[in-house]
């Protein structure tokens, strides 16, 4: 009898046990929920701070391109600023994502329906989604504002606005889905490597410059006769000055922000940025200084920016030594590179734009094929053991994006002389196009026009 009763007993237990297995696997479930919000919500904090920190730099930019123009032209350089990131949002949220960043086609390009819509859930995953899209955007705007600098003080306001939302729209987000996105040049036997967007954001903006300012021509007065440059002023340096810090400032959101989490290695990337972008701003002006006899203030600014592009590839690859000798030669390269632009090829870009974004992005890119550390990233350069395979991917990868962002760009700027028109009459550019296209001065009973 008493066996009988022990026998219940344990089966009761037992009975209990099996009953309450449910209970305690949903209680340690709801006790992991906390854990995994708080790493989400620490990863979407960090993400949109450098996401506003990025969109800070459309600031950044319509300074550097402002005070490097002619006060005749000031506003109009701030409403295409504008319009980039006011438009470029629509843009990028109805087309531009989708295609960036939807399934994968053929390693060519994404497509989902939209890239955000009402269907995306109020979970904290489909929140995170939302989060994830701001940043991209703050991206995608960057691209396409750098192209205003270079076709600046001649360029239809009407044509610039078309060209704005098809960057926006198709050209920046179908490159940027080959290395980003899943695409073919993620897929390569040592996938590319352009961590925050040497060549994604970067070089892509540089060559649709490229591509525009060969097809509007140089502004009126900038070459003689003979084909000698003469140098066409920018009116403000103090806001050049202005914009650099508050891009370098900006910077720290692009580069560090591309990790998208919370991680221990945004300090790294931040270090390696700067010491980049610093020691580009050193050898910028010794080479000026030494070229010319004095360190010019306005190449020694574009040196900092110089630095600052080529380590956006390889920030979270490479070590601080390398980030420093990648800077040291930027700020050499983008010197060189604006004087054979301006002299040798006789293109104009009043901002350095195609030098700075185009030739630095597209040389850091390549450098880390060269410098990528295994300490810094688990990737070896070839000049840590690791062979050609990198650095033929970067080589790869750098190519094809010229071809499209440079081909694609003619091909915009090419219809849109067709059509509307790309460039203002003589005397629009001569009154400046502040006038004759907003009908507004900058500079309001300040204006003088220059008619040499």
């Amino acid at each position: 009898m008493n066996h009988r009763r022990g026998f219940r007993t344990i089966g009761m237990v037992l009975a209990l046990a099996v009953l309450a297995l449910p209970a305690l696997a949903l209680a340690q479930e709801e006790a992991a929920k906390p854990e995994f919000l708080s790493i989400l919500n620490g990863n979407t904090v960090w993400t949109l701070l450098a996401g506003v920190l990025v969109m800070f730099m459309q600031a950044g930019f319509a300074m550097v391109e402002t005070g490097l123009t002619r006060a005749k032209n000031a506003g109009n350089i701030l409403m295409k600023n504008m319009f980039d990131f006011a438009a470029g949002s629509i843009a990028f949220f109805f087309f531009g994502y989708a295609l960036m960043f939807g399934s994968d086609i053929g390693g060519f390009i994404g497509f989902s329906n939209f890239g955000l819509s009402e269907a995306t859930p109020a979970t904290p995953d489909g929140l995170w989604a939302y989060t994830y899209w701001f940043f991209q955007c703050v991206f995608a705007a960057t691209a396409v504002t750098i192209v205003s600098g270079a076709i600046a003080e001649r360029t239809k306001f009407v044509a610039y606005l078309i060209l704005s939302f098809v960057v926006t729209a198709l050209i920046y987000p179908v490159s940027g889905h080959w290395i980003w996105g899943g695409g073919w040049l993620s897929k390569l036997d040592a996938p590319m490597i352009d961590f925050a967007g040497s060549t994604v954001v970067h070089s892509v903006g540089g060559w649709i410059s490229l591509a525009g300012a060969m097809l509007i021509g140089p502004r009126l007065g900038k070459y003689a006769p003979d084909g000698a440059s003469k140098a066409i002023l920018g009116h403000n340096l103090p806001l050049v000055a202005l914009g650099v810090f508050i891009l370098w400032f900006g910077w720290f959101g692009f580069n560090p922000g591309s990790t998208t989490t919370a991680t221990g290695n945004i300090g790294l990337i931040a270090v390696t940025t700067n010491l980049a972008g610093c020691a580009a701003a050193l050898t910028a002006m010794l080479t000026t200084w030494m070229r010319y006899g004095k360190p010019d203030v306005s190449m020694s600014l574009n040196g900092v920016l110089a630095g600052l592009v080529a380590i956006t590839a390889g920030c979270a690859n490479v070590s601080p030594m390398g980030a420093i000798i990648i800077g040291l030669c930027a700020g050499i390269l983008v010197v060189i590179s604006v004087e054979f632009v301006d002299k040798v090829l006789k293109i104009d870009d009043p901002v350095g734009a195609i030098s700075v974004h185009g030739v630095c992005g597209s040389f850091g890119t390549l450098m880390v094929g060269l410098f990528a550390s295994p300490d810094f990233g688990g990737v070896s350069g070839l000049l840590y053991g690791g062979g050609m395979g990198q650095l033929i991917s970067q080589c790869i990868g750098v190519g094809a994006v010229f071809l499209w962002a440079f081909g694609t760009g003619y091909i915009a700027f090419l219809l849109l002389k067709i059509t509307v028109g790309i460039r203002v009459t003589e005397e629009e550019e001569l009154k400046g196009l502040d006038i004759t296209e907003h009908g507004s001065e900058a500079y309001s009973g300040f204006q003088i026009f220059i008619t040499e």
